[in-house]
């Protein structure tokens, strides 16, 4: 029996977020739909021109990997997240978003001086999310933040991709699935953005190895880091190198395989306000639904119908009523 359902390792930030024009980033030269790292000076910059302009949205708690334990804990799984934060206003913000929703951390390894990462997410009229991100001491992570005692009382751990950004978070993601697979633990991944498989593809392969249990991407992902044209060649190719995987494909919902057979998942309709964690939330619930019995057709359902419902809301997660209602739907009785 174990104690976690999944041990994760990502970058702890706080998600600031905006709606903009789309002219916004033509003005400032911003790549929209991608995730672009920037300095803190570069950060600050934008921020003035964003709140001269817009409307302050709400401020959360963030991170990928974050955001997808989030998910889980709130369905009713049991997670531990390893991060690094400063010892400021956003890394206690950050920690107590954590202790609020359940999630286990590595407290007393992870709090220096310097400055929490704080992530600027910019909504488009079309809903699509671009973000300006500032990792702080969160680039910093090391070794030194995992904590190997939970990872090995967990059913799988997840590795968030935009942690091969700094040399060492890249350690950090082979070193734990390195240990993962020397302990029989399930190994997760998620490529997190189509930016990671542009300007770091060699660094997500030497994270990959001879492959992973399950695999998390979108179609734009599946293509890019296949080199496929079609969703049909990257599925053939990704079958070589993860034994299982679920791809999301937006509003056509998403194709899983366990192994053995395709499964298709059916969008579900909704009008969607801001897809920022929409990827995040779909692991989540998907993680929540195999570490809990569930089959892959229904924790896919579970997951299509979270992040249809978290993309009609501003912001990357729910509240806890909300996921709730969900898995009563799903899982009746």
């Amino acid at each position: 029996m174990t104690k976690y359902d999944v041990y994760g390792v990502g970058n702890a930030l706080v998600d600031t977020e905006f709606e903009v024009d789309d002219s916004f980033f033509e003005t400032h030269n911003i790549e929209k739909g991608f995730m672009t790292l920037v300095t803190h000076e570069q950060q600050e910059h934008l921020i003035k021109r964003l709140i001269e302009q817009y409307t302050v949205g709400k401020s959360s708690g963030g991170g990928s990997a974050s955001n997808t334990l989030y998910a889980l804990s709130q369905f009713g799984g049991n997670a531990y997240l390893s991060c690094k934060v400063a010892n400021d206003e956003n890394g206690d913000f950050f920690l107590a978003e954590l202790g609020h929703n359940n999630i286990q951390t590595n407290t007393q390894s992870q709090r220096i001086i310097g400055t929490s990462g704080r992530c600027l997410i910019m909504i488009s009229p079309d809903a699509e999310r671009t973000m300006h991100t500032y990792l702080g001491v969160s680039g910093t992570i090391s070794t030194a933040e995992l904590d190997f005692e939970a990872a090995k009382n967990s059913q799988y751990i997840y590795l968030e991709g935009y942690l091969v950004t700094s040399p060492t978070g890249k350690e950090v993601l082979i070193e734990l699935k390195k240990f993962a697979e020397e302990n029989q633990v399930k190994t997760a991944m998620t490529f997190s953005d189509p930016s990671m498989l542009q300007y770091f593809k060699n660094d997500i392969d030497d994270v990959f190895g001879s492959g992973v249990d399950l695999l998390f991407c979108n179609l734009q992902e599946a293509l890019l880091w296949t080199e496929a044209e079609t969703l049909e060649e990257a599925i053939t190719i990704i079958k070589t190198k993860a034994r299982q995987f679920a791809i999301t494909l937006g509003a056509e919902g998403a194709l899983l395989f366990n192994g053995e057979n395709e499964i298709e998942i059916s969008p579900k309709k909704v009008t969607a306000v801001d897809t920022n964690g929409a990827g995040d939330m779909f692991a989540g619930a998907f993680l929540y639904g195999i570490t809990n019995g569930k089959s892959f057709k229904k924790a896919g359902d579970l997951a299509s119908l979270a992040s249809a419902t978290v993309v009609s809301n501003f912001g990357p997660r729910l509240n806890p009523a909300q996921h709730e209602s969900l898995v009563k739907i799903v899982f009746p009785g």
